[in-house]
């Protein structure tokens, strides 16, 4: 693989900019999913009953040893 300094600085480019691109786009699209998943427990909340919440010492009541 031969090229000069101009080349592998194109192709350093090129790279940072398409690593750019995908990361942006995959933000995108799990930022959406987040949003349409949202969106969906809100308005069947039924289908999502909440969890009591237990304090640590009731977590850690019986510590492995």
């Amino acid at each position: 693989m031969g090229g000069g300094v101009h080349r592998q600085l194109l192709y350093v480019t090129v790279g940072w900019f398409l690593g750019y691109y995908l990361t942006k786009v995959e933000n995108d699209k799990t930022a959406q999913l987040d949003q349409e998943m949202t969106e969906y427990i809100r308005h069947h909340p039924g289908n999502f009953p909440e969890k009591e919440k237990k304090t640590s010492a009731e977590i850690l009541e019986d510590p492995i040893r």
